[in-house]
């Protein structure tokens, strides 16, 4: 258990570093003051370092080394999808007949639970707790994951009314922001990269090498001081589903779908089970504040998730150690 804490303290001391930093030297507007201490608007150029160099580096890097045949396939991908929006349907479900919420609050209640911090926690955590073959089943979830996101995220936002594009131009939009996002460009070069077998010059190998590393620890910090700067100010009742169904429920499903899809390696299945375990994404909040719903709890849920998953995370990573998560549970 030593070892685990071990594991897993870097990642989230990183956090609550951020976390400290953002109450120690951050502020919050206040009656219109303007303090002399950076707020939110402080981490817009580290955010760029890590959505458009860092973490574009380090998918680019461990995809483009990764044999072809292992970037198709396609059972593990659908598996992932299904057992994911399993997860999103039942809270987006709930949230309509229990809660008698809008559409587009059930949608923003269905992403905090299936829409992992797969970006920022999981590529450094899962590769520093599985080795580095994990890379390719990260890589796939990750860019598979958010394509879904970022095309129900947007849909359901026009059904509701809360997205004034016509039907056009929203389609283009969502397509504009699939191919054109850093991760999902960097990984689609990545696959080209590793079909052709070809490397970039050693100058620029070089220049992306040094960038990667950095991707992990920049991310977290900035992940802990956007919380820190985004304090809580009431814990929705909604949360009593939410952060189970994330911390708990999507892991579970995740495991009990790819065994049911069989066949997978274990590195794959553990990989995926990880990161269905993670805590919720802040592009959540993102997503909440693009369209003005559900702010508050996207925010709550993100720090709640992620104060809980030290404990939950922590225990996935001793039962993986220990043998307890099989690659299939049905032989």
């Amino acid at each position: 258990m030593t070892d685990i804490f071990s594991l897993v303290a870097p990642f989230f001391g990183l956090i609550l570093l951020g976390y400290g930093a953002a109450h120690l030297f951050g502020r919050r507007n206040r009656d219109g003051a303007e303090p002399a201490r950076p707020g939110i608007e402080g981490m817009a150029w580290l955010n760029v370092y890590i959505l458009y160099l860092a973490l574009p580096s380090l998918f680019f890097t461990l995809i483009s080394r990764t044999p072809i045949h292992e970037l198709t396939r396609f059972d593990f991908i659908i598996a992932d999808v299904a057992a994911t929006y399993l997860i999103f349907t039942l809270i987006f479900v709930a949230a309509l007949r229990l809660r008698r919420a809008p559409l587009a609050e059930a949608t923003v209640q269905g992403l905090a639970a299936a829409y992992g911090n797969i970006g920022y926690m999981g590529p450094g955590l899962a590769l520093l707790a599985l080795g580095e073959h994990a890379a390719v089943p990260v890589a796939l979830i990750f860019s598979v994951e958010n394509v879904a996101h970022f095309i129900t995220a947007p849909a359901l936002m026009a059904v509701a009314g809360t997205e004034r594009q016509n039907p056009a131009r929203l389609a283009l939009s969502v397509l504009r922001k699939i191919l054109l996002h850093p991760f999902i460009l960097a990984t689609t070069i990545g696959v080209a990269a590793a079909a052709f077998q070809v490397q970039p010059p050693l100058a620029i190998r070089r220049l992306i090498e040094a960038l990667a590393p950095t991707a992990a620890p920049c991310a977290l910090f900035a992940m802990g001081v956007t919380l820190g700067l985004r304090p809580l100010k009431r814990a929705p009742v909604e949360l009593t589903y939410i952060v189970p169904a994330k911390l708990l429920l999507h892991p579970t499903v995740m495991y009990l779908v790819l065994s049911a899809a069989g066949n997978f390696e274990p590195v794959w299945v553990q990989a995926a089970v990880l990161l269905a375990a993670l805590p919720t994404a802040t592009n959540v909040f993102v997503i909440a504040e693009q369209y003005g719903v559900g702010q508050e709890r996207a925010s709550a849920t993100i720090l709640i998730t992620t104060a809980l998953s030290m404990l939950s995370v922590t225990g996935l990573l001793a039962l993986i150690g220990s043998g307890g998560v099989p690659a299939d549970l049905f032989p």
